[in-house]
């Protein structure tokens, strides 16, 4: 058995003590997957305050689903989809009242992942942070089922089943998503030369 399925094995086992009322699965169940839901839908929303808001919710709703849960996808499927559609009627909901999606870079807000192997010159440092602000500006214009797909393609590393489940579509139509989402980013940071996902 190879570790994906000993994971899946774990988290499986650990919602299913969660079902018998074991409050210690359940927080390292949100130990676990905080970090990654939070990232996930700050990515999604660009608010950082909502993305924490967003994955109490998550985490509440998978507490609230306990007693129906059964492990027919893996634990991650079922929370990306928790996720996802909590971030997509997060969009729905606020569009009407920012007017216009925020498209501005919180990096300064909540940090995202960060390298400490080299220290690049301030120079480089700038160029990188103006290429990815691009790439995270570009991403975030995407029209929402695409962005959905390509981060958990590209961050969460998700495989096509677990997205189309967390998705509720067909492999066939993630592929024709993912597809059509690096179109348009190509086509976006065509200027940058070659793009490459943060």
């Amino acid at each position: 058995m190879g570790s994906a399925a000993a994971a899946l094995d774990y988290d499986a086992e650990l919602m299913l003590r969660v079902k018998d009322g074991d409050a210690a699965s359940f927080e390292a169940l949100l130990d676990k997957h905080r970090v990654s839901v939070v990232h996930f839908l700050y990515r999604m929303i660009q608010e950082p305050a909502a993305a924490e808001e967003l994955a109490q919710e998550v985490f509440l709703r998978v507490y609230r689903s306990r007693a129906s849960y059964e492990p027919t996808a893996k634990f991650t499927t079922w929370l990306f989809r928790i996720s996802t559609h909590l971030a997509l009627n997060w969009l729905r909901d606020s569009r009407h009242e920012r007017g216009q999606e925020r498209l501005d870079d919180g990096a300064a807000d909540f940090p995202g992942r960060q390298l400490t192997d080299r220290q690049p010159t301030a120079e480089q440092e700038l160029l990188r942070e103006a290429r990815l602000g691009e790439v995270r500006r570009a991403i975030a214009a995407l029209p929402e089922k695409q962005r959905a797909a390509v981060l958990m393609h590209k961050y969460e590393e998700m495989e096509y089943s677990q997205i189309a489940k967390a998705l509720g579509c067909s492999e066939s139509a993630v592929k024709s998503l993912l597809f059509r989402a690096y179109e348009n980013l190509r086509a976006r940071l065509a200027h940058i030369g070659k793009y490459a996902l943060p």
